[in-house]
């Protein structure tokens, strides 16, 4: 009997645009009160997915990349938390 290896998730980062691990990455999700991490990686809504990287970090906060990939216009408050979530 042959075990096969068990796959692990790869997500690609919506900045940097390279696959890795699911666990390596951030998801940011869409909600109707705005943008918000997603610790679980199960909420509901549109999800998009940034590296840890600090060049990646700092472009999802400055840039519109992540509201593309989320289908959104960033507030003032929504990047407040990805700030807050970038720092930690």
């Amino acid at each position: 009997m042959t075990h096969r290896k068990k796959t692990v998730p790869q997500r690609m980062c919506v900045i940097c645009r390279n696959k890795v691990e699911k666990r390596r990455l951030t998801r940011f999700v869409r909600t109707s009160n705005g943008v918000f991490a997603d610790s679980t990686g199960k909420q509901d809504g549109r999800g998009a997915y940034v590296c840890d990287a600090a060049a990646c970090r700092d472009r999802a906060i400055t840039t519109d990349v992540l509201g593309k990939a989320l289908r959104y216009v960033l507030t003032d408050a929504d990047r407040q938390r990805i700030r807050e979530v970038v720092a930690s």
